[in-house]
């Protein structure tokens, strides 16, 4: 692999990076306590070159999830707080005339981060909404017919409320597809509500994480985890799990091909961070509840039934036959 100016760049091994990793996520959970899995989701998306949704009730921790992953690491972060006013050039950036030089100049929005931070997306308008698409998939924002590359490693982390209605716009099936994952926090057990209160009660713990690893590192890490190992058994059955959701009769619209190379950087991610070189059916058993079900639409008849993407997820999983070998 080439470097930009020219020299050869030597792919970092899978097995340096278990570190990086480690302290990490140690680091994350020392301020979110007792949501392991949820950290650890989080970080598979970060390593996946995708982005998160959290999706979940006020005041169980979301965006101090997000803080405590963005101070972990020493990189650019910047924050919006989406309100119904905030218009695209707000996120993506502007060209202004400068009156000094004479010439129009392009200012950065906080899109050009490493990190964003995303609070109450879906209280944004679908203009402001849209504005996102190309950077998060193509990690490119093109203001006045000028592309600009964002910075590598790239990561949006959106939060939403999905019980207060007004003032909100939902987020349409393109802007849903673009995150890799949506997760939802959940209330903590009494044991770890009451950690909570010995530990936050008196200070700040996200103000005072310090960074354990830097851009540079994490983007190391993404480049070993593409040499994570897929069997060709295991990415035909990511590709049967996909293809499940298709054919399953309460689904209108099912997984796209996008989904199923979601699902498949979601298992080396998970892969890694486990410690292993290779995917396992499991990862994708572990992995799909979280990737799958955003990204899918039920017929009305199912909608009006109560059922919900994520029971047909779980359907899918239990009936799809899973490599043996």
């Amino acid at each position: 692999m080439s470097t930009t100016d020219g020299t050869m760049r030597r792919r970092p091994d899978l097995s340096s990076v278990g570190t990086t990793l480690e302290a990490i996520e140690r680091n994350v959970t020392g301020v979110v306590r007792g949501k392991p899995r949820e950290v650890r989701l989080a970080l598979v998306t970060l390593l996946a070159e995708g982005h998160l949704l959290v999706e979940d009730v006020p005041g169980v921790g979301k965006t101090m999830l997000a803080k405590a992953l963005a101070r972990s690491i020493d990189c650019s972060v910047a924050r919006v707080q989406f309100t119904p006013d905030l218009l695209p050039s707000d996120v993506t950036g502007v060209t202004v005339y400068s009156p000094d030089t004479g010439d129009f100049e392009f200012r950065p929005g906080p899109i050009f981060a490493n990190l964003v931070l995303g609070d109450e997306i879906n209280r944004a308008g679908p203009k402001t909404q849209s504005a996102l698409l190309e950077s998060m998939e193509e990690r490119t924002v093109t203001i006045d017919g000028t592309t600009h590359e964002l910075a590598r490693p790239f990561m949006v982390i959106a939060t939403q409320n999905p019980i207060e209605l007004e003032g909100t716009y939902p987020l349409p099936e393109a802007q849903r597809d673009r995150f890799l994952m949506r997760i939802s926090i959940g209330y903590p057990h009494q044991d770890d509500e009451l950690e909570i209160l010995r530990t936050h009660g008196g200070v700040d713990r996200v103000r005072e994480l310090r960074p354990v690893a830097d851009a540079a590192a994490v983007a190391d890490a993404i480049l070993a985890i593409r040499d994570v190992h897929v069997d060709d058994a295991v990415a035909r059955y990511l590709v049967a799990l996909c293809r499940a959701t298709r054919a399953h009769p309460e689904v209108e619209l099912g997984a796209s091909p996008r989904a199923s190379l979601a699902l498949l950087r979601a298992c080396r991610a998970a892969a890694a961070v486990a410690g292993r070189d290779y995917v396992v059916p499991d990862d994708a058993k572990e992995l799909a509840p979280h990737v799958l079900p955003h990204r899918l639409i039920l017929r009305p008849e199912a909608q009006l039934a109560g059922h919900d993407p994520l029971h047909v997820v779980l359907d899918v999983v239990d009936g799809v036959p899973a490599p043996t070998e």
